[in-house]
């Protein structure tokens, strides 16, 4: 019944996704993949319709793969129990605040990073740039700052390696439970102190094991999606010369760029919902319990909602539909923050760096949270 859907691989959807999400979209919309055991969404509007119908579609299901990773939290629950989870964290993120609140630390931070690789003429931008900010970042908005970068990163990427390895199906890999484990000991150690923090305010409201999970998922979702914000944009920018003069012509254009690089290639590629009902949509019958995985890389590139939508255009006039920050209860809490530290991330390294390059071809991967393995660049050494 679903023939564009049943032969679609895992590696397919890993490596270069676009091709198959372009023939699914546009002859079975809503199709039954085998390889997810799940239907799959890929037109924008439909996208929007199932984000939005937390009613119908929740995320508050025991095969939620993050909850199986680091428990219950903002992102793995809905209704009234989401809200009490989400508010005590959401005080940090108010749009109006995030300028005043993160900016100088984020420009302070980006520099150092980059003139700790200024003088060699080289570097590999996601590991040396990319990930090291968001992580800082992170640790900063929640208090752990005197936290060692490396050790968050360890539990950064064991905690995401694990939760992709459950949507794709594959067997857990218990150094993810082992990095929640020693993260969670961490703040445990850090709210008993009794330093004022956002977590230290977030136990306030939510019991402790329900504040480890809600800065688990913060912690790895603000490291995650903004370390592939930052890779990706550069990325862009650098595979296409035409727009990145336009880039340095009008910095003004730095915003749009980091938003049509999202539209592009989400960093966070795919939403997982679960009927809640028996549910028909366009022809599909979704039974009650189904798992409905929403491809935000598939809704982005609809050419019913964007011309050209392969094409990266940084004068795209209908950016603000994009959407990779999600859609519904469940949009990105830190998606005002993400933006900063990529835009600052992409103008220090369009002014510190001249004639920025790169230095091997890359393209982003990923089945879950999509980006480059590495982005390496080299630029014109100054005496």
């Amino acid at each position: 019944m679903f023939p564009g859907g049943a032969g679609v691989t895992i590696t397919e959807l890993t490596t270069d996704p676009h091709p198959v999400l372009a023939r699914l979209r546009a002859s079975e919309p809503v199709s039954w993949l085998p390889v997810l055991n799940g239907w799959l969404v890929t037109r924008h509007d439909l996208a929007l319709q199932v984000m939005r119908d937390s009613t119908t579609f929740t995320v508050d299901d025991p095969r939620f793969s993050t909850a199986r990773v680091v428990g219950p939290s903002m992102l793995s629950l809905d209704a009234d129990e989401h809200g009490r989870h989400r508010a005590p964290f959401s005080r940090e993120f108010r749009p109006r605040e995030i300028e005043e609140r993160f900016g100088a630390f984020v420009r302070a931070e980006c520099d150092r990073l980059v003139s700790r690789f200024l003088p060699a003429g080289q570097a590999e931008l996601r590991r040396d740039l990319a990930g090291p900010l968001a992580v800082a970042v992170m640790a900063h908005a929640l208090g752990l700052a005197d936290t060692d970068a490396a050790r968050v990163l360890a539990w950064y990427d064991a905690i995401v390696s694990t939760v992709a390895d459950i949507s794709a199906g594959l067997p857990p890999d218990p150094a993810g439970t082992q990095a929640f484990g020693e993260l969670r000991t961490h703040i445990e150690g850090s709210v008993a102190a009794g330093d004022p923090s956002l977590l230290t305010d977030a136990a306030k409201a939510l019991a402790l094991p329900e504040v480890v999970s809600n800065a688990a998922v913060l912690m790895f979702g603000g490291i995650e999606t903004t370390e592939g914000m930052i890779a990706n944009a550069v990325l862009h920018l650098l595979s296409d010369p035409a727009q990145l003069t336009m880039v340095h012509s009008d910095r003004s254009l730095v915003a749009s760029a980091i938003e049509e690089s999202l539209r592009l290639e989400p960093a966070a590629a795919v939403v997982d919902r679960y009927a809640t009902r028996d549910v028909e949509l366009v022809g599909a019958q979704i039974r009650r319990g189904d798992l409905v995985t929403v491809s935000l890389t598939a809704a982005n590139r609809d050419p019913a909602v964007f011309a050209d939508p392969d094409t990266f255009d940084v004068r795209r006039p209908n950016l603000r539909k994009q959407l990779a920050f999600a859609h519904g209860p469940h949009f990105c809490l830190g998606v005002d923050l993400a933006r900063l530290e990529t835009r600052i991330a992409v103008e220090t390294v369009l002014d510190r760096l001249p004639g920025l390059r790169l230095a091997a071809p890359a393209a982003p991967t990923g089945l879950v949270f999509r980006k480059p393995e590495s982005v390496h660049v080299h630029w014109t050494k100054t005496a």
